[in-house]
C-alpha cells in the first residue's frame, strides 16, 4: 500500500539567523580584568614617563651640541665640551665581547642542561645558574678586579705578541706592568658571566619544549643522540636562542657597576681591547653623577637617553624574534 509524504514546511527565515550569546562577566571578573589592564598599560606608561624625563633632562645638551654630541671624543667641563663619541663605541666594543664569550658557553651549557645531564645533576646545574642571575652586579665588578684582572694579564700579554696581527688585539702603547689593567677585554670577561644565566636559562626553557614526537622521530630513523639535538632540537628552539642572545646584548649592554670598577675610564676612542683604557655610556653616568653641574648633568642625561633607545630597540626586537618564533617550525627536513 501506498503511502503519500507530506513534505514538511520550510523553516521560517528568521529561524536562520545565528543568535548572539551574551555572557555577562561577574564583578570579580570585571575587576580581575581592570586591574591585568591597569598593570599591562602602566609598564608602557612608565617607559613613556623615562622617555619624556630624559628628553626633558637632556634637551640642553642635545640642543647645544647637536649632532656633535655623538661623535666629540672629550669630557670637558671648560667650555662644557661634552660628547659620548669615544664612549659610545667603547659599550658596544663591551657587549660584543661579552657576547662573543657568553653565547656559545651558555648555549653548549642549556643544551647539555636540557639533553644530556641526569636527572640529579641537571636540578644542580638549574640550581647554580638561577643562583648566577641573582648575584648582584657590584659582586661581580670585585670578583673581576680583585681576582680575574690579576691572573688574565698574562693572557692578555699571551694574546698581544701571538695575535697581535689581528687589529683589535694590537698594543700601540708601551708594554709596562699597567698595560692591561682596566681593558675592554677583561670588562667584557665580567659581562659575559652575567649575561650567562640569561641566556643559558631561556635557551633550556625553549630546548625542554621540543616536540616529544619529533625527537622520537629521529630516534626511529637512526639517528644518535647528537643528531636528533642537531636536528629536532636546535632548529625548533632557533628563535627562542636567538631572543635570549638579544636580551643578553641588552643586559651587557647596561651594566654600570661591574664595569666601572674594572675599566681605566678615557673618554677617546680605543679600538685596542687589550690595553689600557675604556668605558661605558652606563658608567660614565654613574661615575660622574655625584660630582656633576647643572650641564654635565644635562648632558649624563642625555647619555642615557642614547643608551636607553638602544637598550629599548635591542630587547624589543628581541621580544618580537621570540613571539615570531614557532615550535617545530624550522625542524629540518
Amino acid at each position: 500500500m501506498a503511502v503519500a509524504l507530506t513534505p514538511a514546511r520550510p523553516a521560517p527565515a528568521d529561524d536562520d539567523t545565528p543568535r548572539l550569546i551574551v555572557s555577562r562577566p561577574s564583578r570579580g571578573d570585571l575587576i580581575f580584568r581592570t586591574v591585568l589592564r591597569i598593570a599591562g598599560l602602566s609598564s608602557f606608561f612608565i617607559t613613556a614617563m623615562i622617555l619624556i624625563f630624559l628628553i626633558i633632562r637632556g634637551w640642553w645638551a642635545l640642543q647645544t651640541d647637536g649632532l656633535s654630541f655623538f661623535t666629540k671624543q672629550n669630557w670637558i667641563f671648560v667650555g662644557n665640551q661634552f660628547g659620548i663619541g669615544g664612549v659610545l663605541p667603547d659599550t658596544l666594543i663591551i657587549g660584543v665581547i661579552a657576547c662573543l664569550i657568553a653565547i656559545p658557553v651558555a648555549i653548549f651549557t642549556a643544551i647539555f642542561i636540557a639533553e644530556y645531564a641526569p636527572l640529579k645533576l641537571r636540578r644542580m646545574l638549574v640550581s647554580i645558574i638561577d643562583l648566577m642571575a641573582a648575584i648582584p652586579s657590584i659582586v661581580y665588578g670585585l670578583w673581576g678586579r680583585f681576582w680575574l684582572m690579576p691572573r688574565a694579564l698574562g693572557t692578555m700579554s699571551w694574546l698581544s705578541h701571538h695575535v697581535g696581527w689581528f687589529p683589535p688585539f694590537r698594543v700601540t702603547i708601551l708594554v709596562s706592568a699597567s698595560t692591561y689593567v682596566g681593558s675592554a677585554m677583561i670588562a667584557g670577561m665580567v659581562v659575559s658571566l652575567m649575561c650567562i644565566p640569561i641566556i643559558t636559562s631561556l635557551s633550556r626553557e625553549v630546548f625542554s619544549q621540543a616536540p616529544q614526537g619529533e625527537r622520537e622521530a629521529a630516534y626511529a630513523l637512526g639517528s644518535t643522540k647528537w643528531g636528533m639535538v642537531r636536528t629536532v632540537v636546535l632548529p625548533f628552539g632557533k628563535g627562542g636562542v636567538i631572543g635570549a642572545c638579544m636580551l643578553g646584548i641588552g643586559r651587557a649592554l647596561g651594566e654600570t657597576i661591574a664595569v666601572l670598577l674594572i675599566v681605566s675610564p678615557t673618554f677617546s676612542l680605543n679600538w685596542h681591547v687589550l690595553q689600557s683604557g675604556a668605558d661605558s655610556v652606563a658608567a660614565l653616568i654613574a661615575g660622574r653623577w655625584a660630582s656633576a653641574g647643572s650641564h654635565e648633568l644635562s648632558a649624563l642625561m642625555a647619555a642615557g637617553l642614547v643608551l636607553f633607545a638602544i637598550t629599548l630597540a635591542v630587547n624589543s626586537l628581541a621580544g618580537i624574534v621570540i613571539n615570531r618564533s614557532r615550535s617545530g617550525a624550522q625542524t629540518a627536513d
